[in-house]
């Protein structure tokens, strides 16, 4: 099926019970065994069924089964947000000791967790210099466990080279780990291109309304964990918290997912709800109609800015000067995000002007809604970072992130002109 129908019709066909149309909300916590037999063939995982809803839940399930279907994945985990997404993500597959090499181009709060928390738990994050894989190559050694990127970074705007990045990451027997959640699978499929796992906050486009938080893992099912076992023991032999069980054996190709549910999402319980994932399962199915006009709208926007003498810089993929250019050609079908960043003259001041100036543009830090959005991110979500740091990620004193929503275009360049007026 093609992305459009998936959206609507992945994961799911009808209650066989009540045949109910609508994806059923299952708020339960627990489950009823037939018996202590049946009780432990599920503890064991001799047999399919729910036991808790920490580990799963039918509503949750449709949900996990549509975002790898859209991501052309063998499964995914969704989970209470986006931000433990990427914290299981790596987990999953790090130990005390490893290391993971990240692209400079980070979300401030994903940076928080690879320069500040990881490391107290004994596992260190190199970034590199640039998202280009040359860079990322220089710092892989013998303790290196992963490869992280953003496949377009927040709110850097860059667009990473999955392929090439993924390469890279393969020959050194490492797996590719791209949050997604900005480019979305409407436009990019990084699966496709070599990625092996793929993380989303779905509480931005994919949920689309601002409501609910979320975040999903999707596993590519394409590494072998059986064959790098030596850089990967997890996956492969027993482990004693549960049962000895040896996930590559149990799961096959699934092993990186399963482990993940097993172990992080039973033991440390970032849950989602079954109501939130029937509330993102609600925005998933307009994905694609609002893709192509928060797509529409930004380049309206980005053509708008770069003609307008207050602002002295445009970060859009979608101009053709761009460095980012042909990536955007190749990943994301031409059409450029409705992320972008832009710096007015007269720096940080007039920055913070333009942002409370803002009347229809909402004022705040979350991306991808159906209203558009504005940050000033240098005294929001990359504050907590250094000068340096700032510059790295690519964060500026002048700048403003946009997401741009679907209103009508006409007003949304109004509300933009009038905040420029106001620096003046």
């Amino acid at each position: 099926m093609k992305q459009e129908t998936i959206a609507i019709h992945g994961g799911y066909e009808y209650d066989p019970t009540t045949k109910a149309v609508a994806v059923p909300i299952y708020q339960t916590v627990s489950y009823a065994f037939d018996s202590a037999e049946h009780a432990a063939a599920l503890f064991n995982l001799e047999a399919d069924g729910y036991r808790y809803t920490r580990i799963a839940n039918p509503t949750t399930e449709v949900l996990e089964r549509r975002v790898a279907e859209l991501e052309r994945g063998i499964a995914a985990l969704c989970v209470a947000s986006g931000q433990a997404a990427v914290a299981y993500a790596v987990q999953n597959l790090t130990e005390l000791g490893s290391n993971i090499i990240s692209t400079p181009q980070l979300y401030g709060t994903t940076h928080t967790l690879f320069a500040h928390l990881l490391p107290a738990q004994g596992v260190t994050v190199q970034f590199a210099e640039s998202d280009r894989p040359e860079d990322i190559e220089k710092l892989i050694n013998e303790k290196t466990r992963g490869v992280f990127c953003e496949s377009v970074g927040n709110p850097a705007g860059n667009v990473c080279d999955i392929e090439e990045l993924a390469k890279t990451a393969h020959k050194h027997g490492l797996p590719l780990i791209v949050d997604n959640t900005v480019a979305t699978p409407i436009l990019l499929r990084p699966i496709e291109y070599g990625a092996d796992i793929v993380v989303h906050s779905l509480t931005k486009f994919l949920g689309g309304h601002g409501t609910t938080l979320g975040g999903a893992i999707v596993d590519s099912g394409n590494f072998s964990w059986s064959e790098h076992a030596a850089r990967f023991p997890m996956f492969n032999v027993p482990d004693r918290s549960y049962h000895d069980l040896i996930y590559t054996e149990h799961y096959g190709k699934a092993a990186y997912i399963g482990r993940c549910r097993s172990v992080y999402q039973r033991a440390t319980g970032a849950v989602l709800s079954p109501l939130s994932a029937f509330l993102l399962l609600q925005g998933i199915e307009t994905v694609a109609l609002r893709v192509e006009r928060h797509t529409e709208n930004a380049k309206r926007v980005a053509e708008f800015l770069r003609g307008d003498p207050r602002v002295a810089w445009v970060k859009y993929a979608g101009f053709s000067d761009s460095p980012y250019y042909a990536l955007a050609q190749k990943y994301l079908g031409g059409r450029a995000c409705s992320l972008m960043a832009f710096g007015v003259h007269g720096g940080y001041p007039a920055a913070v002007k333009f942002h409370d100036a803002l009347k229809l543009v909402t004022r705040l830090v979350n991306l991808g809604d159906a209203k558009s959005l504005a940050c000033h991110p240098a005294s929001t979500t990359h504050r907590q970072m250094s000068a340096e740091e700032q510059h790295k990620a690519g964060v500026r004193p002048e700048m403003i992130r946009l997401s741009i929503g679907i209103e009508h275009i006409d007003d949304i360049l109004t509300d933009l002109r009038q905040a420029l007026d106001a620096i003046a």
